[in-house]
């Protein structure tokens, strides 16, 4: 009877873990990395200065930005004539649909929770504010007087795992603010990231919907994005599947010397992401490297990888494109001088790791990888005979003076003869 009774306990447990999958799995939004993914560069999904959201909450090198939160918000309820209570009760009621946000447990209790949100929400907005108005910074306020502290702030608040849902900061600006003004709080936010983006990009300063913004890294991936976005990638005539067939491309230093030349390619309305490939010639936009941009990337890129659309990817498929074209700093040297790369890490070897490392967060090759058409035309260009003739003609011939000489000297003897 006991070994009965044991097992019906047995069975009723799994018939209790069995419960929690009895409702359609939720979508959640705001995520812990995978530590494969996180092995190749700890530090560049970690906060440094300051922790938004439970994931890295109570760190003890992000504490002296907690000062900070209660200074902003205690200026917050003065300007705005408001109690606490009022930005708690108010949060309050959006809690539960918060946590469902995050995909691992949340070890704060419901006030923890409420209060990390409210002083959290709170000191983003007011940053976003004090960015735009100068007027209401304080004269002796740090992060605007010291730019290692504003860099950073910049830089932390756009990683995947520092995040809180974006409906909690539209909540708290329309007590701050003006109410269903969601559109002014979305053109702060792009105008405070503006300058951690590396290179251009189709930004649509506040046209894209509130109710599809997750938190502002997600924000700024769907209003950084290529003019191609929304446009299926062009299928391979070659191919009866479709989509997957296309070759890797040399490095910049190979692509020279077999005939194709490379330009900085700058137009109007253009995005970083623009790359064009027409008659020998390869068009890319300048981008702009420094400390940052190494997690920039990094955190853009899992963004799109814990994305339910896989076909939306084209952080990743660029920095794909750049890592196939640089293998060594001797690429990097080449776009650097034809203004494609503005170097500030100031070494080239530097920069060429940087794209070679970034590349191994990719996992595998995108079946619907936006630059396969032009790595195909690179490639057939490539392969006819005319161009690797010439390719190696200027390689050989017209690169070396001495070179030029022998056969200047030779047809004008040729011509005495």
């Amino acid at each position: 009877m006991a070994r009965s009774g044991g097992k019906d306990f047995v069975s009723m447990n799994i018939y209790e873990m069995l419960e929690v999958f009895s409702h359609p799995p939720t979508e959640f939004f705001i995520f812990r990395l995978h530590e494969e993914l996180r092995q190749l560069n700890d530090k560049a999904y970690d906060p440094e200065i300051i922790s938004i959201g439970p994931y890295h909450r109570g760190k003890q090198n992000l504490q002296m930005m907690e000062r900070h939160k209660l200074r902003y918000f205690h200026s917050l309820l003065q300007e705005k004539n408001l109690s606490p209570e009022d930005f708690v009760y108010a949060i309050g009621s959006l809690e539960l649909h918060a946590c469902d946000f995050y995909a691992e447990p949340i070890s704060l209790d419901s006030d923890e929770m409420i209060k990390m949100m409210v002083l959290d929400g709170c000191f983003i907005i007011e940053l976003l504010r004090k960015f735009d108005m100068e007027f209401l910074r304080d004269e002796n306020d740090p992060i605007f007087k010291r730019d290692w502290i504003f860099n950073r702030l910049q830089r932390d608040l756009m990683l995947f795992e520092n995040q809180i849902p974006f409906f909690v900061l539209c909540k708290l600006f329309d007590m701050i603010e003006a109410p269903g003004n969601h559109k002014r709080l979305i053109y702060l936010a792009l105008r405070f990231f503006s300058d951690l983006l590396p290179g251009t990009g189709k930004r649509e300063d506040g046209k894209e919907s509130q109710g599809k913004i997750s938190h502002l890294l997600g924000l700024i991936h769907s209003n950084w994005h290529p003019s191609f976005a929304g446009v299926e990638p062009v299928e391979d005539a070659s191919n009866k599947k479709g989509k997957g067939n296309w070759r890797f491309i040399p490095s910049t230093r190979e692509l020279q010397e077999s005939g194709v030349k490379i330009e900085k390619f700058e137009v109007t309305g253009g995005s970083l992401f623009d790359i064009e490939f027409k008659n020998g010639v390869m068009q890319i936009p300048p981008l702009t490297i420094e400390g940052r941009t190494e997690s920039f990337f990094r955190n853009l890129i899992a963004y799109e990888q814990y994305s339910p659309d896989n076909q939306f990817s084209y952080v990743a498929d660029y920095v794909k494109f750049l890592d196939f074209l640089i293998d060594s700093p001797k690429d990097v040297k080449i776009l650097s001088r034809r203004g494609i790369i503005d170097n500030w890490l100031g070494d080239d070897e530097a920069v060429s790791n940087l794209f070679n490392k970034i590349s191994d967060t990719v996992s595998g090759t995108s079946m619907h990888f936006r630059y396969a058409d032009i790595f195909n035309r690179v490639n057939i260009h490539c392969s006819q005979p005319w161009n690797l003739y010439r390719a190696t003609l200027n390689r050989n011939y017209f690169n070396n003076p001495w070179a030029m000489i022998a056969i200047m000297a030779r047809l004008v003897l040729l011509l005495l003869t």
